[in-house]
This record gives structure tokens, sequence and C-alpha cells, in this order.
């Protein structure tokens, strides 16, 4: 199977970049394509993807899903990123092959179900992506990160601080497991906000992207 999503080319005309963007369950790739044109002024060199995830999605059918997800149960979220994730690395593979591109010129971005996918593919490549950065999201088998973790990008997760789908603390959760494992992680939360993405947050996500491509970021 192979994944199909919007697409926005690189504001400079040269893609020297790559920045991919999993989408949420029941979402879709128009999603988060839409941060595109608030990133291009700071990322000019960088083509954005947003793929559709691979099933159409079991609670909203003109949507999407990574993986069929009822409750927020660690096991069926192990078992649906370990499910989804050959096809998004098929995916990361072939992208970056037909630019002639390697993961250093890669940021991995996340939102909700498409943050889990990101962190868990993201931390398992060969070669590490300049950067994963994840919204409102969750790190899936904490416990496996130390025996299954191939490389060390700095993270960034961004929260908002009332969400209602996955609450605050998985990413307090993911930002602990991180750092014992010695991933240079950084994080925020949004007062007062939900389940969703702030201005401060896309600012947050749009530098540190920068600066991973510009080489400005510690790594651990």
């Amino acid at each position: 199977m192979s994944l199909t999503g919007p697409m926005v080319a690189a504001a400079s005309g040269k893609a020297k970049q790559l920045v991919i963007l999993c989408h949420g369950y029941g979402s879709d790739g128009n999603d988060l394509i839409a941060l595109a044109p608030f990133w291009q002024a700071l990322l000019p060199d960088a083509d954005f993807i947003a793929p559709n995830a691979p099933e159409r999605c079991d609670g909203s059918p003109m949507g999407y899903q990574w993986f069929p997800i009822t409750r927020l149960d660690p096991s069926e979220i192990a078992a649906g990123v370990s499910g989804a994730s050959t096809v998004l690395e098929a995916f990361i593979s072939g992208q970056l092959a037909a630019r002639g591109l390697d993961a250093s010129q890669l940021a991995l971005v996340g939102f909700s179900q498409g943050t889990m996918m990101a962190l868990h593919v993201g931390l398992r490549m060969g070669m590490p992506p300049a950067c994963i950065v994840g919204f409102s999201g969750a790190l899936a088998m904490p416990e496996r990160l130390p025996q299954d973790i191939r490389c060390r990008p700095p993270v960034l997760l961004v929260h908002g601080e009332v969400d209602d789908m996955l609450p605050v603390t998985r990413m307090y959760m993911a930002v602990r497991a991180l750092g014992a494992a010695e991933v240079p992680v950084e994080w925020h939360v949004s007062p007062g906000l939900g389940h969703s993405i702030d201005q401060t947050g896309l600012e947050l996500g749009g530098r540190f992207i920068s600066d991973a491509f510009a080489g400005r970021l510690a790594g651990p």
C-alpha cells in the first residue's frame, strides 16, 4: 500500500528539505497541509506533504486513521502503531529518495494519532531525522523505547492544557520517557487550549524545525 496526500512545494522552487505531516484520527492530509503557509517563510527550501493515513476511519467515514482506536488502551495503541509503521516508513523513504534527500533533511510533524506515528517511526530510523514535532499526542510503548530506539533526534512536544481527547498528562509521560532515553526534548503547554494547535504552537513548531534544519539544536 502506498500513501498519497496533498503537497505544497518549496517556496524557493527547489526542495532541499522535506516536512512530512501526519494527521490525527478521523482527519486527512488536507488538515495538516494547512500548516505549510504558516511555516513557508521560515522554511523556504522545504517541500511539505501530508499523507492520508492508510485506512478509512471507523468513527468518521469521511476521514482516515493510522489505526483503529476505541479507547486510550496502551495495548491497543501499541498494536496500532506497530501495524501502521511499515507503510509510513516506506512513504518516508520514497519521498526522500524522490527528492534526492536523506533523513537529516527531514522533519516529521504529527497531530494526535499522527504524533504517535511520528514518534514511533522517527525514533527507530537508521539515520535520525532533523527533528520531530508532536502536537496534542502521546508516546506509544514508552517501556519499549530503551530497547527499540535507534536514533535521538531533537523532539518538540506541544499540548493544550485542557485537552479532553488526549490529556496533557500524556505529554508529560512522553517527556519523561524521552528524557530517560537521552532524547533531547523540549515541550510547551498552551494555557486554556483543548485538542488543537494555537498560534504559539505554530510559532514554536516553525522555529524548532528551522533551527533543526540549520543545525542550531543541541544533540543528546
